[in-house]
Order: C-alpha cells, then structure tokens, then sequence
C-alpha cells in the first residue's frame, strides 16, 4: 500500500501497551542515498530527550489512528544510532527539492512523495512543473526508477525521450518469390 509521505507528518504514535499517544512525528529523516525514511523525528510532552527519534522498523504498525509501537522505549536519541546521525547531519529535505531532467533541464519541484507504507521506501516523487509547463501538465508523478542521481541541489530523472524504431534498410537486390518455390519444390521431388 501507497502513502502519501506528508500525511505521515504530525501523526499520533501510540503505545501497544497503555493505549495512549506518546509522541507526534514532526519530519521524516529520509536516507539520500537509497531514498528511503528510516526514522521519524518526534515531539510530545512526555518525551525524555529532544530531539527524539522513532525508528521504522520499530514501528509495528500503521493504522488510520497513528503509528503504533509496543512502548515509549522504542524511542531513540541521535547518539543512540550512529547511521541516524549520519543520515540525521545531512539535513536532506525532499519536498521542494528541483527535479532535473538528465541534460539538466528543468522539471519542476517535489511537492510530495508516495512510500510503501511495509518498507517505508519512497516509490514515486510528485512534481509540480513549472508555470509555462503546467498547461499540458500540472503534476507528474516519477517512479524511483527514473531517478539517476539525488544531489544536495537536485534530484536528476532520465528525459522523457521518444524511441524512435530505425526503418527496416530497402535492399537492392530483387527477389522473385516464385523462383523460390520453384526451387522448394524441386528439391522435395528429388527426395522422393
């Protein structure tokens, strides 16, 4: 199942155990390298440390009602983790990050992205294009696939080009297709 990455922004965790929200998740840090969100920063008023961070895999569940974890123990610090804080140290934001096609022509800017709500991995990126752009197509939506390189700057897509299928090459010499069957059949009359 897809979700939209920015609903998932000041959602409700809540405890497995009590039943009641611990935390709200206030930005996704999100891994540049592979495009995936491998934790949440969250705020609330019962949190230990600030900054804290709720990794994905600790995440059991997530429904309509929030993020479920099994407790409050499941929320880390940035020092807890030393590839969160690498990952943390980069301050990479992906909403409102430039889209560049490969010949580094503009495309428009990110305005949300869709994840598997299983892996927490970002699927497709939706591109608000720009103004003289948006008349054929306001948004487009852009498969992790398409995606060739993610800069501090820009994130950079293979260009939309057409295939163009080469046209078969007209060969000079001339065929006669009935001496063709002529000579089928004089060999199957000489197996005879």
């Amino acid at each position: 199942m897809l979700v939209n990455g920015t609903d998932l922004i000041d959602t409700p965790i809540l405890s497995l155990q009590t039943g009641s929200e611990l935390a709200r998740t206030a930005k996704p840090i999100i891994n540049p390298h592979n495009l995936s969100v491998i934790a949440y920063e969250v705020t609330g008023p019962h949190l230990d440390h600030h900054p804290s961070f709720l990794r994905v895999d600790d995440i059991r569940e997530l429904s309509p009602i929030g993020m479920i974890i099994d407790s409050s123990e499941e929320f880390v610090q940035m020092d807890d983790i030393i590839k969160l804080k690498d990952i943390y140290e980069l301050r990479f934001e992906l909403v409102h990050k430039q889209v560049l096609d490969e010949h580094r022509h503009k495309v428009g800017k990110v305005i949300d992205y869709n994840l598997e709500a299983g892996g927490f991995v970002i699927q497709q990126l939706s591109v608000k294009r720009p103004l003289l752009k948006s008349f054929n197509e306001s948004e487009l939506l852009i498969h992790r696939s398409q995606v060739i390189e993610v800069t501090d700057h820009a994130i950079v897509i293979h260009s939309k080009t057409e295939n163009k299928k080469a046209l078969p090459k007209a060969s000079t010499a001339y065929v006669n297709p009935f001496r063709q069957t002529r000579q089928t059949e004089a060999i199957n009359l000489s197996n005879d």
